[in-house]
């Protein structure tokens, strides 16, 4: 069984067991999130739209952290323009408990 979910403007597909980075959400380890957003389930046949309106996916958060630090360079020749940024995206680890469908 498993679901696509909606959170932090991406899509996931998820199965119960799953450990998945998404974009940053409030909450501390141990502490349970409900992900209400779901586009679609799957138990052998595949539901979508109305047939999914109540579903819900229960997942626990185990960490708070940043990813690896992406390098932006801006360069323009012959100007002498040259700009380096870095960017470190938050994101917050879970793992799928339950699908209620």
């Amino acid at each position: 069984m498993y679901a696509i979910i909606a959170t932090g403007g991406k899509q996931y597909k998820v199965s119960e067991g799953d450990i998945i980075k998404v974009e940053k959400l409030a909450g501390n380890a141990g502490d349970t999130v409900t992900f209400d957003d779901v586009i679609a389930v799957s138990d052998g046949s595949l539901k979508v739209g109305k047939d999914v309106s109540g579903a819900k996916v229960n997942a626990t958060v185990l960490a708070q952290g940043r990813d690896r630090k992406v390098v932006v360079y801006k360069y323009k020749p012959k100007t002498g323009y040259h700009k380096k940024n870095g960017h470190r995206q938050c994101f917050t680890q879970v793992k799928i408990d339950s699908i209620n469908a």
